[in-house]
Order: C-alpha cells, then sequence, then structure tokens
C-alpha cells in the first residue's frame, strides 16, 4: 500500500479534538502540542546556533489555543536554559495558564521582539481568518531571525491556503495533531512541516499526498521485454514560436521522466529538436501519432489556435496534465474540462 499523507479541514480537526476531550484530562492537548513545539524549537535552536541554552527565543502571543500553545512550549524552553520573551498582541485575552506557566519559568514579558535567535508565530490558529492585524503585521514585517509557526502561518487560510494580506512566512510550522490542506496549499509560507501527534482519531482523509518513498517505490523500472509503448509515451503541446523555452523545457521534463517515448505538437518544434532529436515533433495535434498522455499548458498561448489545440487533448480519453496557459483558458471555460472522466491534473499556476 502506498505511504500517504492525509490533510484535515478545519471542521474535521474540530471535531477529532471534540472527541480527544472526551478521552483526556482538560489540557493534556495543549500540553502534548506545545512539548512537541518546544522540541521542535529547541533543535532548530541547536541545528542554527550550535546550542540550546543561553539562547534567546521570542513568541507572538495572540488570543487564541495557539497563543497558550506557544505560552507552554516557552516554559518548557525556560526551562532549558532559553531566554524566552513573549509579546502578548491581545493582553486581556492571553492564555492564563500559558502566561502564569511561562512567568512562573522566569519567562517575561514585553512590548516589543528584542534581537531572538528565533521566532515563534502563535498568533492565530486555525479559527483565525483573513491577514494579520495591523500590530501583528507591522512586528512580523520587521523580524529578521527564522520563524517557527505553531500549527500554520498566521494569516494564511488553513482550509485554501489563501493569502489576502500580511502573513507570516515560516521556515518550519509545526502541525498540532493533522496537516491541514494550508500545509500542502500553501508550502512556501509553511517551510518544512513537522508532526506533532496529540491523540486525534482522524477519518480518511479526502485530500491526501504520495509521500516521496512511495512515489520513488511505485515508479516504473523498465526490464528486457519493454518497449517505448509499456514505459509510456507522452504527447506534450507547450510552447510557441515565441516562447520556444518553454517547449523545450516541457519535453525535456518528460524525457527526464522516463517516457519511453515523446511526441511533441507545436510551433516550438524546430526547438525542441535542437535541444533533443530524439522526440518526435510535427506542427500539430493530429500528426503527432500514438500517444498515452498529454501535457498542455506552458507558453501555449491563449488565443483561438491554443484553445482549439487544448479542445482536440481534452476530448480524448487519454490522462491529461494542464498548466499555465491551459488553465487560463479553462479558467474562462470550466466546461471544456468539466465532464471528462480520463484523468485529468489541473497544475497550481
Amino acid at each position: 500500500m502506498s505511504a500517504q499523507r492525509g490533510y484535515f479541514t478545519v471542521e474535521e480537526v474540530r471535531a477529532a479534538e471534540a472527541e480527544l476531550f472526551t478521552r483526556v484530562p482538560e489540557g493534556m492537548p495543549m500540553r502534548r502540542a506545545a512539548h512537541g513545539l518546544a522540541r521542535v524549537v529547541a533543535g532548530e535552536l541547536r541545528e542554527r546556533t550550535g546550542g540550546i541554552a543561553g539562547r534567546a527565543v521570542t513568541l507572538l502571543v495572540g488570543s487564541g489555543d495557539n497563543g497558550g500553545d506557544a505560552l507552554w512550549a516557552g516554559a518548557q524552553l525556560r526551562r532549558r536554559g532559553v531566554a524566552v520573551t513573549a509579546v502578548l498582541l491581545n493582553p486581556e485575552r492571553a492564555h492564563a495558564k500559558g502566561l502564569a506557566a511561562l512567568r512562573k519559568a522566569g519567562g517575561r514579558v514585553a512590548d516589543h521582539v528584542g534581537d531572538p535567535d528565533l521566532v515563534v508565530d502563535g498568533i492565530v490558529g486555525i479559527s483565525g481568518h483573513g491577514a494579520l492585524r495591523p500590530r501583528a503585521a507591522e512586528i512580523v514585517a520587521a523580524l529578521e531571525a527564522p520563524i517557527v509557526a505553531a500549527d500554520l502561518p498566521s494569516g494564511v487560510d488553513p482550509d485554501t491556503g489563501a493569502i489576502e494580506g500580511p502573513a507570516v512566512r515560516a521556515d518550519v510550522t509545526v502541525a498540532f495533531g493533522a496537516y491541514k490542506p494550508v500545509h500542502a496549499l500553501a508550502a512556501a509560507q509553511c517551510g518544512r512541516v513537522e508532526l506533532v501527534p496529540i491523540g486525534l482519531r482522524l477519518p480518511e482523509p479526502n485530500l491526501a499526498a504520495l509521500e516521496p518513498v512511495s512515489i520513488g517505490a511505485a515508479w516504473p523500472v523498465p526490464g528486457p521485454a519493454d518497449d517505448k509503448y509499456t514505459q509510456g509515451v507522452t504527447g506534450v503541446c507547450a510552447g510557441s514560436a515565441t516562447y520556444p523555452g518553454a517547449a523545450v523545457l516541457c519535453a525535456g521534463a518528460a524525457i527526464a521522466a522516463t517516457s519511453g517515448m515523446v511526441r511533441y505538437a507545436g510551433t516550438g518544434a524546430a526547438e525542441v529538436l535542437n535541444h533533443f532529436p530524439e522526440v518526435i515533433a510535427t506542427q500539430t495535434v493530429a500528426a503527432a501519432g500514438r500517444v498515452q498522455s498529454w501535457v498542455f499548458g506552458p507558453g501555449a498561448g491563449t488565443d483561438a489556435d491554443a484553445r482549439k489545440r487544448l479542445t482536440e487533448i481534452l476530448s480524448t480519453d487519454l490522462p491529461v496534465v494542464v498548466d499555465a496557459d491551459g488553465l487560463t483558458l479553462l479558467a474562462a471555460e470550466p466546461w471544456l474540462v468539466r465532464d471528462r472522466t480520463a484523468a485529468t491534473v489541473l497544475t497550481p499556476h
């Protein structure tokens, strides 16, 4: 069975948390999350500065549970000799028990970030939506230290990865209990993602991604009885006389992916053949010959001729990857792809 990473919506996580609260003592899930957060922060300090004791960490603390997670984690780090400072963005609503634990451990509260080795983003959690508030945005914009985000980067939508304004761009994100869609859909904002189990019982995921080890294990290795067709023939309709580089890059990628044969269709044929003489290149989709899958889009244009080529490819029963200009065309006419039954991949653009 392929190893998959499942991603769970806020609603699914909230339901799993509610069930968890019926099984464990009050406060234990937050303690588990905080312990995992402190462990990751300590590891980052060691990796980046060569040690833990004597280093400085600043917590950006909001009013939700993520602020509490950050405060409890700060208390643990303080007991390991880290100088911990908390900046409370909403002092009246800061997590009382977490704040008391930080103060008892010797942590301090300040109204400025200082010069830390690392910053912990505990501004908002999965209940937060929209951009950072003005004060938080001003603080985050001025940061120079690496950022470890608690659960997700604040200001990024947990279910869609959308960014509507100022948001945290983390170096590391510590996911509590489950991966959320934001960890896949806004990967650049999350940095490296570390999962901290807290005991959630989760349903089968509706959104999942293969782990790299599974992709490698499933990648076909040709044997002595294989030929170009058993290894797969990839059709590429990309690039143009205006954007020949897109044609070359797409054809090269298909070759590097160990396709048994690559057939190119488009006005960038001459450039493709100059770089990859093994490619079978034609000017039109109809003349391309037998293929077993298609790639359409990068540098292909959005004019009537490009639409005609895309429609021709989508009318087949072959798997199709649509990217770049192809997505622009589909955004205007989604019905071109809506009723396809063959495998269809729309890539992020």
